[in-house]
Order: structure tokens, then C-alpha cells, then sequence
């Protein structure tokens, strides 16, 4: 089986409901094409690097997946693109490479260390100074 990761964008204009139920729509079309869902998130409304379609924000959701034929890539594109509530999706295929990157980012593995040391610091300079 292949492991793929899509990446979408909601117009955010919606109200949350309408936003979830097209993100599950999708979701579901996934499941009723016999793939397997290894992991969604939802990332929440956030800011455009620039306006698509006169908006500056929107809803991103991403979901990965597995697999057995490429062909559910070209059925899941077109119902994006049919789909104006969409404002843009990335698909891409992951190696073992990205499959072991993001195993290990769900795990906590990935982005802890800098947590760790800013902890660290914080904690530094929230002690007060001994005096010599």
C-alpha cells in the first residue's frame, strides 16, 4: 500500500459546522474507496500567505492515508476542484522517508528539543540571581 498526505483549504466564510461536514465529506469519500486513514488534522482557520479568491484566510485541514492504487488521487482532485467551498489542496506521496517523519512528529519525537530549551530558559530567568 502506498501512503499519501493531502492537504486542503476551506473558504472560511462558512460557519464551523458547514466547514466540518465538507472536511468529513472527504473523509468519507477516502473510507468509501476502501483507503485506509492514518491521521487527520485540523489545523483551524489561519492566514493566507496571499488572497485566493478575495480571501485572506482559511480553514486547512490535512489527511493521511493509505492506499492500494493511484487512482483515488485523480477521483479526489476533481471533487476538489468541482467543489467551490475549496480554495486549494496539495496531494503528494510520502516515501519511508516522510512516513517515518511524520510517525515520529505525532509521537512527539519532532520539535520537542526547542520546547525543551526554551523551558530551560525560562526557568533561568525566572530564578532569582545568588548574590556573591
Amino acid at each position: 500500500m502506498k501512503q499519501y498526505e493531502c492537504t486542503f483549504i476551506i473558504e472560511p466564510v462558512l460557519s464551523g459546522d458547514e466547514i466540518k461536514q465538507t472536511a468529513e465529506m472527504y473523509f468519507d469519500h477516502l473510507k468509501n474507496n476502501k483507503c485506509e486513514i492514518v491521521h487527520i488534522e485540523d489545523w483551524g482557520i489561519r492566514q493566507l500567505t496571499f488572497p485566493m479568491n478575495k480571501r485572506t484566510s482559511g480553514a486547512y485541514f490535512t489527511v493521511e492515508f493509505k492506499s492500494e492504487s493511484g487512482s483515488i488521487i485523480a477521483e479526489l482532485e476533481l471533487a476538489f476542484r468541482r467543489d467551490e467551498r475549496v480554495l486549494r489542496y496539495l496531494t503528494i506521496s510520502l516515501d519511508k522517508h516522510g512516513v517515518k517523519y511524520n510517525q515520529d512528529k505525532r509521537a512527539g519525537l519532532i520539535g520537542k528539543k526547542k520546547e525543551k530549551q526554551d523551558a530551560a530558559k525560562a526557568e533561568e530567568a525566572a530564578a532569582p540571581k545568588a548574590e556573591a
